[in-house]
């Protein structure tokens, strides 16, 4: 019987939208941003099209965040999300010192677990 990882995100037979967001924090303020990052999980699960999310951080503050959306349409939608825009203004501003969004179409997948 196939067992399923919880930290991976369910996502359907491709393809699919993936949305893969690298980042260098600029400080560690804690409450704030994490607050921030709840909430974003949050909403982001309520959007039309949201298929799930993975994410990681390394003791040096780095970071990679990817989202699966069922097209790009939908992707497109959750990036112009008033409240989204809000905190990727907070992103630009205090939390990061670096970032990279990339979007990408999933073609294939594979794995175990």
């Amino acid at each position: 019987m196939r067992q399923e990882n919880p930290r991976f995100a369910k996502t359907p037979p491709p393809p699919y939208c993936a949305v893969i967001f690298t980042n260098t924090r600029a400080r560690d303020d804690g409450a704030e941003y994490e607050k921030t990052a709840a909430r974003m999980r949050e909403l982001a699960a309520k959007q039309d099209g949201f298929l799930g999310m993975e994410s990681a951080r390394d003791a040096e503050g780095f970071g990679m965040t990817v989202s699966y959306w069922r097209d790009a349409e939908c992707a497109g939608k959750w990036k112009k999300n008033a409240e989204h825009l809000q905190a990727q203004q907070l992103g630009r501003e205090k939390f990061y010192r670096a970032y990279r969004a990339r979007i990408c179409t999933v073609e294939r997948e594979y794995g175990r677990g």
